[in-house]
């Protein structure tokens, strides 16, 4: 699921790719007609049930200074990082009462959410909303079968962080105890754990996978 559909790769360029039992669908998150359609789409693609595990992880930033950011760059955050996770998230776990089926939702925050970042008043405070979102979410639908957690990367290797500059990666790698960033593999399991039944009487936890950062 994306949040925007700017800068996917050939495979995703097309509205829906199928490859076997898997399916690809692009969705703005932030618009509640296009997560309707994304859900049209899941029920006619695996009619037999609902999604089982639901992945959170549409993001983007507009980074600015507070002074200096503009209501666009706020809202543009907020809509996509906050109000795209609780779209999602309800639409899907509506889905999975209907059909009486458990449920596991990761969403996927940022130890920014808890710390703070320069620069990032609007994407901090929307991995903030994100942690308090997920823990009230687990609380109204643990009785229905469905957990709900949240996952806390620290800064990993990926495109985003590769934007930053050079000195600036070189300071933040200086501060985190483990010595480097992470990697989206080692996300990637975090997910996996809260996804499967390994984590069965886990609900409205927040895991920081972040080497120790800001500990």
């Amino acid at each position: 699921m994306f949040a925007e559909v700017l800068q996917v790769s050939e495979t995703f360029r097309c509205e829906k790719t199928h490859v076997g039992t898997h399916a690809a669908f692009a969705c703005d998150v932030s618009k509640q007609t296009e997560v309707k359609n994304l859900v049209d789409f899941v029920k006619e693609k695996f009619p037999s049930e609902p999604p089982q595990i639901v992945v959170n992880c549409a993001g983007i930033t507009q980074d600015s200074t507070l002074l200096k950011m503009s209501e666009e760059q706020f809202d543009s955050v907020v809509n996509v990082n906050l109000k795209g996770t609780f779209l999602i998230t309800q639409a899907f776990t509506r889905l999975a009462v209907e059909h009486q089926s458990p449920q596991s939702v990761v969403n996927i925050s940022s130890i920014v959410g808890k710390t703070g970042n320069f620069g990032q008043t609007n994407y901090s405070a929307t991995k903030a909303g994100v942690i308090g979102f997920s823990k009230s979410a687990a609380k109204e639908l643990a009785k229905k079968g469905i957990r709900v957690n949240c996952v806390l990367p620290g800064f990993i290797a990926t495109p985003m962080t590769a934007a930053m500059p050079s000195n600036v990666l070189s300071q933040i790698s200086s501060q985190i105890p483990m010595g480097r960033m992470g990697r989206p593999d080692e996300i990637a399991d975090t997910v996996l754990y809260l996804a499967s039944d390994l984590s069965s009487y886990v609900t409205g936890t927040s895991i920081e996978v972040a080497g120790g950062f800001w500990c």
